[in-house]
């Protein structure tokens, strides 16, 4: 009777743990390894149409897609490495991130590869060519998410000071190759880790009357070409054989697509190779001419669902860093996918954005994935934070 005793206290004592279900422990799996399963999933298909369309706005060629797979491969190690680091790590590491991009921004300067008239690659013989200036695009945020992270927000005067000078360096230099789309870009990732800080309206305001005020002064200091692609933004008959010809075949494109599409491979503007730059910065237009505005509506969908899952993620950081970080990154995911779409479409000037894993690039690629890669660590990291 002692002994049934003992036993049957033993087990009162013990804490009843209910079975777990399949869904639990897939949900501990994906945990485990710190991937999103439905962002990867919406990400993996984006990828998936993104190859289908590449095929044809290639001229059909498998190389083209080839290359592209095995980048996109890249791209998806990197984001899941990066997922694994803990947003402490990130923090410490963002420094240095910063410094070394900027580092190889002033190399480009000194001895970048020119391609097109610009100045923006970077070559390691007998491994690769890239564009440090992609990589700023992540580096930037991160440092300034870091650097308010410590402070107390909303960010004050001398704060923002310190961002302004942050911000300038690398905006300078990459306006210079010259790359006028990219320099907007990092700034905008920039302005958006600010405004997530808790910036007040009246710094706002204020700042929006110094940039209104400052256009005159960047239209004067803007390259002959680059005013070229304003003017021709207004007004594309101007010059529809020359500077206007971008823009007008691929309105004529998308136009000529109707609702559902001439079908995939079968598309005139794109073939026949009236379409300029159509692997890369007018994908958008191959994917209206081929798939109509069917097809267009369900890859501008994927992508706000991916922006949501984004935005849901971004929500559950448990810190400043990882809240400016992550909101900053997803909202500049859906600025590249507006800013592609819009200037494609005529109705943003022409800028030289490509649209995110969808078009032929290799470092764009590579960039945006590990921005979803920290996303990721954000988010499945956050029992480890101190609440």
């Amino acid at each position: 009777m002692t002994v049934l005793s003992d036993l049957t206290r033993s087990l009162r004592a013990r804490p009843v743990r209910p079975p777990q279900s399949g869904m639990s422990r897939r949900k501990s799996l994906w945990m485990r390894v710190h991937l999103d399963p439905w962002l990867l999933l919406l990400l993996v298909v984006l990828m998936g149409a993104g190859l289908i369309v590449l095929y044809s706005a290639s001229g059909q060629s498998m190389a083209v897609v080839e290359a592209q797979a095995i980048r996109l491969g890249v791209a998806l190690v990197v984001m899941a490495g990066l997922a694994q680091l803990s947003p402490v790590t990130l923090m410490r590491w963002a420094p240095l991130a910063y410094g070394g991009t900027l580092l190889m921004l002033v190399a480009v300067e000194v001895m970048g590869d020119v391609g097109m008239g610009a100045k923006r690659w970077l070559i390691i013989p007998g491994v690769m060519r890239f564009q440090p200036s992609e990589l700023m695009k992540l580096a930037m945020p991160m440092m300034l998410a870091a650097y308010l992270g410590r402070r107390q927000l909303p960010p004050r005067v001398p704060d923002l000071m310190v961002c302004a000078l942050i911000l300038a360096l690398p905006v300078v230099l990459i306006a210079r190759q010259p790359d006028l789309g990219t320099s907007l870009l990092v700034a905008t990732a920039a302005v958006f880790v600010v405004l997530l800080a808790g910036l007040s309206w009246r710094f706002i305001a204020f700042f929006s009357v110094l940039i209104a005020s400052a256009l005159p002064l960047l239209w004067m200091n803007m390259h002959d070409y680059q005013r070229q692609r304003v003017l021709t933004f207004l007004n594309p008959e101007s010059d529809p054989l020359g500077a206007g010809w971008n823009i007008i075949q691929s309105t004529t494109a998308i136009g000529s697509g109707g609702v559902f599409g001439k079908g995939w491979l079968e598309g005139t503007q794109s073939q026949l190779e009236f379409l300029p730059e159509r692997h890369t910065d007018f994908i958008v237009a191959v994917l209206g001419e081929e798939f109509g505005l069917i097809g267009m509506l369900a890859v501008l969908c994927l992508y706000l669902l991916i922006v949501a899952r984004g935005l849901w993620l971004s929500n559950g950081a448990q810190d400043s860093f990882g809240r400016l970080l992550a909101g900053s990154i997803i909202l500049t995911f859906f600025i590249y996918v507006f800013v592609n779409v819009g200037m494609v479409s005529g109705i943003l000037p022409v800028v030289g954005v490509p649209l995110p894993l969808v078009s032929y690039g290799g470092t764009s690629s590579v960039t945006l994935m590990a921005g979803f890669g920290i996303l990721m660590s954000i988010h499945s990291h956050r029992r480890l934070l101190p609440r």
